[in-house]
């Protein structure tokens, strides 16, 4: 099994590590970042330029964070493997993170924490939020072409019991991530809301997502839009199933929680070894009622038709929840057991819709 660090060699299609490996940069080494200017020829004062390699104005995307004070800043980011945690306050409202090569393969932000990881100061672990390589807080994000990673290994730790390892918590109403690759294994993608009575609105559009257990999760209204999940192969488990893709925790008053269209799903998982979804009841909100709609979508044959949805806490079986498909395709969508996979009707598809999801904002 290879470790944390080779897996930033190793190409996409890896079955145990990553799809970290990045691409040859595609800009020129005196224009690193591309069209969208340079320190020397600022777009305007509130652009700054992250370069690893110090040709901008920040080496580390943090220090760049830190410096974005106020709203409506813009962060070009130069191709390279950014290895660090970010952290976004609420205040960064407005703020654009951009790849600049325009291939979110060139541009990679990763670090290798999970839940059960000490924390230096001997306080305990992390836990789930606290592993996330990137905490987005503020509303009005917008992040294009870059790759958010968390590439931890269960097999470099053996003894953890906490294998959540979040590449990306996000809170922010209206945020939005267009072109963005988002890697890990547990709990990849943390689409979440700061409060049980803020139903933060997010929207993901043309990304890859990639992971085993729940890697799509959280209480977010959010649409993933033309995506394609990828299901990891569990080479430390010996049967089925080896997880879960989706796994939200909508709170009860939210009308809306994950919407999934145009999209795909595939995998190197035996056939029938991922379920679709599970839903997530936290202990913190035993009032949650997890939504999830998937529609107009390609299933592959790694997700079990028969049973799609499993339980993941007893006293909250999925047959409670929201859950439904419309129009769907693939070995993964056949419906062989119907009580098995609620379907919508078309009058209730026709509220099933971004629009109907994000209200007066239209990312």
């Amino acid at each position: 099994m290879p470790t944390r660090r080779t897996a930033l060699a190793l190409l996409a299609g890896s079955t145990t590590a990553l799809a970290l490996g990045t691409a040859p940069p595609a800009l020129a080494h005196d224009r690193p970042f591309g069209r969208h200017g340079s320190p020397a020829r600022r777009r305007d004062r509130a652009t700054l330029y992250v370069d690893a390699h110090g040709r901008g104005d920040h080496t580390t995307v943090q220090a760049a964070v830190d410096a974005a004070t106020g709203t409506g800043h813009t962060l070009v980011i130069a191709p390279g493997t950014y290895r660090e945690t970010v952290d976004i306050p609420a205040d960064r409202t407005g703020l654009t993170l951009i790849g600049a090569s325009g291939d979110p393969r060139d541009t990679v932000i990763v670090y290798d924490n999970a839940n059960g990881t000490p924390r230096p100061d001997g306080s305990g672990t992390y836990g789930t939020s606290g592993s996330a390589t990137v905490t987005a807080r503020p509303a009005g994000l917008t992040a294009r072409d870059l790759t958010f990673a968390n590439d931890w290994l269960r097999a470099d730790h053996p003894d953890y019991t906490g294998t959540q390892a979040v590449a990306i918590k996000v809170t922010g109403d209206r945020s939005a991530f267009l072109g963005c690759r988002f890697l890990g294994h547990q709990d990849t993608l943390y689409a979440d809301s700061a409060s049980l009575t803020e139903f933060a609105r997010q929207y993901y559009r043309d990304c890859y997502v990639e992971g085993d257990v729940d890697f799509v999760f959280g209480r977010a209204s959010a649409v993933l839009d033309r995506c394609h999940f990828r299901t990891l192969t569990r080479t430390d488990l010996a049967a089925a199933p080896y997880g879960f893709v989706f796994a939200p925790s909508t709170a009860g008053a939210d009308p809306h929680g994950f919407l999934v269209l145009r999209s795909r799903v595939t995998g190197t998982a035996p056939d029938g070894y991922f379920k679709l979804a599970r839903p997530w009841v936290p202990s913190s909100d035993l009032t949650a009622h997890p939504m999830l709609t998937v529609r107009d979508s390609h299933l592959g044959a790694g997700i079990d038709a028969d049973e799609p949805y499993g339980t993941m806490s007893a006293g909250f079986p999925w047959q409670d929840q929201r859950f439904a498909e419309y129009r769907n395709t693939g070995p993964g969508a056949r419906v062989t057991v119907p009580a098995n996979r609620p379907q919508l009707t078309r009058a209730e598809a026709r509220e099933h819709t971004p629009a109907a999801w994000f209200g007066d904002w239209r990312p």
